[in-house]
């Protein structure tokens, strides 16, 4: 008997299996670069709650799902759009109005914390830290940390280094790893077996994969395995790290996808100024999200010319003309 390795999924029933109420879940992507914007969308769509999120340096797809509820706490280095919004609207006002506990840490620190969790250890141990309030301020207290398996007992420990004199660092700041029960990345393709393929910078998306307990794969294009195949070399991700591949062509939009297209300026500069109003978020969310059946409804409503604006250019990766002072 054949047995099948088919792991592509629908991206409601990939979400709807894998990002259950109160999950721990890392997203990945960079900022305005390969967010999974699609996945994101439905999770909103769905009406998860409770989610802790874990990321390294994220702004749209963590804005937004912010923005619409499904998140409680969060762990993370950054969280923002660059000049489109240096830190996410929806994200400020959560913390300022006590909706979203956070604790936070250094970009190194929160990558070292996702590949800890990859290599199955408990903490990875770093140099830098001491000179900051990263040390000091934590953001969850003791009797939270108790009662919740999924946070770490210390957000981090200085420790005496075990080969002292054999090199001149007494102490260590040690982080703790993290296990997301889930995680969810944007790839350029993937094929039905789950190998994965990420174009241009991997940020901190291959630690974050290794270190879950599940996979989603968003991706623009599906590949024959027998191409996969054909280049190792270039592929991001072994199959058996993936749960579930999901076909979603543009589904890091508004935020860029290397060699496919560039980041939406215009959409990005919008969303910043309608964030700002609690009555225009909700208007936003509802035409982009809650109106609209699934991720082939968003695309048609984003409108074929404005995808040829932001295409990449086969030579560059990125989208050559493109206005991004809007």
């Amino acid at each position: 008997m054949k047995i099948s390795h088919h792991k592509i999924l629908s991206l409601q029933e990939a979400v709807s299996r894998y990002v259950l109420d109160g999950a721990l879940i890392s997203v990945g992507g960079f900022t305005v670069n390969r967010a999974p914007m699609a996945a994101a969308y439905e999770i909103i769509r769905q009406k998860k709650r409770g989610l802790h999120l874990c990321v390294h340096s994220a702004g749209q797809s963590i804005d937004d799902l912010i923005g619409a509820g499904c998140v409680s706490q969060i762990e993370l280095a950054y969280a923002g759009n660059g000049r489109f919004a240096s830190t996410g609207v929806r994200f400020r006002k959560a913390v300022q109005d006590g909706e979203l506990l956070v604790e936070d840490y250094s970009n190194y620190q929160m990558t070292l914390r996702f590949m800890a969790g990859a290599m199955g250890l408990p903490f990875l141990p770093l140099k830098s830290t001491f000179e900051t309030d990263i040390i000091n301020k934590w953001g969850f207290s003791e009797s939270m940390r108790r009662a919740d398996e999924k946070l770490p007992p210390q957000k981090l420990a200085v420790i005496d280094n075990p080969f002292d004199g054999w090199c001149d660092t007494e102490k260590l700041v040690a982080v703790p790893a993290i296990n997301p029960d889930v995680t969810i990345i944007h790839a350029q393709k993937a094929d039905e077996q789950g190998t994965v393929r990420i174009e241009g910078l991997t940020y901190a998306d291959i630690e974050q994969a290794k270190a879950s307990r599940h996979l989603i794969v968003t991706c623009e294009e599906i590949i024959s395995v027998d191409h996969m195949r054909d280049t190792p070399d270039l592929n991001s991700l072994p199959h058996f790290c993936v749960d579930a591949v999901v076909h979603a062509p543009n589904g890091a939009f508004p935020t860029a996808c290397f060699n496919y297209y560039d980041y939406d300026p215009q959409f990005l500069t919008r969303h910043e100024q309608l964030a700002k109003d609690d009555t225009a978020y909700q208007a936003y969310l509802d035409e982009y999200i809650f109106n609209l059946r699934d991720h082939a409804d968003f695309v048609e409503l984003i409108g074929e010319d404005n995808f040829k604006r932001i295409q990449a250019n086969p030579a560059s990766g990125y989208a050559t003309g493109l206005n991004r002072e809007v």
